[in-house]
């Protein structure tokens, strides 16, 4: 597949309708105890994660990991990353294609397991960044504080991890209306927790499984399941923080949009960002044949085996339109 691939026009993200601007943005503040609560919880899928990769440089050093450990992280992280960037984002935010209802339920589950939070809430906080990109009303804008140094410094932490502990939410209604409306999207987002579960259990039981131990179970939790999670987590919020400050803009887009190569694999195919907000709705947005976008590659595999229809591949002539 190469950046000639014809296609159907893009069509716009689901749009938006308008309403005062007092209520836009966000739905009313939940009861402070429910929002302790989740921020703690919220805290706790972060740092413990994290702290398991601060552990990984000793125990990497002293071999306290196995290709079976490599194996099953890997796994896992192309299930619940391409969950994410499949599924989450060009899928059900952005309508990039078309799928039947098993291929649906199934990208909903798999960017469940990445453990980013529920499908509906995610769809609603992406699409709210791209209705405000980099203006007032993103959630997630690293200038959010202004141009200045400090002002940037606080705004890429603002970006990367601090929104995600705001109070007010994004109005999920207002924002994603389409998958509120669909069954079988709310049943996912409520088993959020199963998915989360299933997601750090998993890796555990196969792993000691294979390796027919209880040791390696725990080796299993610990790289394919923290260290996965942490790894994906910071490599996702990346797009929102990196990709907005630092990039190239071969793109006309509205707001800061820019294209990271070094992030290209690990966040398979999303940081090829600046692209992404000239034309959201594409089911590619490497374009280029060296720019690497494993999440097009598995799009166009489901197109051929007719897993997928009406896949919205870039148009040459509307590339050439919006260069910069």
């Amino acid at each position: 597949m190469t950046a000639t691939d014809t296609v159907n026009p893009p069509a716009a993200t689901p749009a938006v309708p308008a309403v005062p601007a007092q209520t836009r943005h966000t739905r009313p503040p939940r009861s402070a105890i429910k929002a302790r609560g989740e921020q703690v919880t919220l805290a706790t899928i972060i740092i413990v994660p994290l702290a398991a990769v601060a552990a990984a440089i000793p125990l990497v050093w002293n071999q306290w990991i196995s290709w079976r450990d490599v194996v099953l992280a890997t796994v896992m992280y192309m299930i619940t990353g391409h969950g994410i960037t499949i599924g989450f984002h060009r899928y059900f935010t952005h309508r990039g294609f078309k799928a039947a209802r098993p291929v649906r339920i199934a990208l909903a589950v798999a960017g469940n397991m990445a453990i980013e939070g529920p499908v509906i809430r995610w769809v609603a906080d992406h699409r709210r960044h791209h209705a405000f990109s980099d203006k007032a009303g993103d959630p997630h804008s690293p200038w959010r504080y202004g141009t200045g140094t400090g002002a940037v410094a606080r705004g890429l932490w603002h970006a990367h991890i601090g929104w995600l502990f705001d109070i007010e939410q994004t109005d999920q209604r207002r924002y994603a209306p389409d998958l509120l409306d669909d069954a079988d999207m709310v049943r996912v987002s409520r088993l959020f927790g199963v998915c989360v579960l299933v997601s750090l259990a998993a890796p555990a039981l196969v792993g000691g499984l294979w390796g027919g131990s209880f040791e390696a179970a725990v080796q299993a939790f610990f790289w394919a399941s923290l260290v996965r999670v942490a790894v994906l987590h910071h490599v996702t919020w990346s797009t929102n923080s990196i990709c907005h400050v630092v990039g190239k803009h071969p793109y006309k887009s509205r707001d800061r949009s820019g294209n990271v190569w070094q992030l290209a694999f690990l966040s398979m195919g999303e940081s090829w960002h600046n692209l992404h907000h000239a034309e959201p709705t594409l089911a590619r947005h490497g374009v280029k044949p060296w720019q690497l976008d494993s999440s097009a590659y598995l799009i166009k595999l489901m197109e051929t085996l007719h897993l997928v229809h009406d896949v919205r591949w870039p148009d040459p002539a509307r590339l050439a339109a919006k260069e910069a």
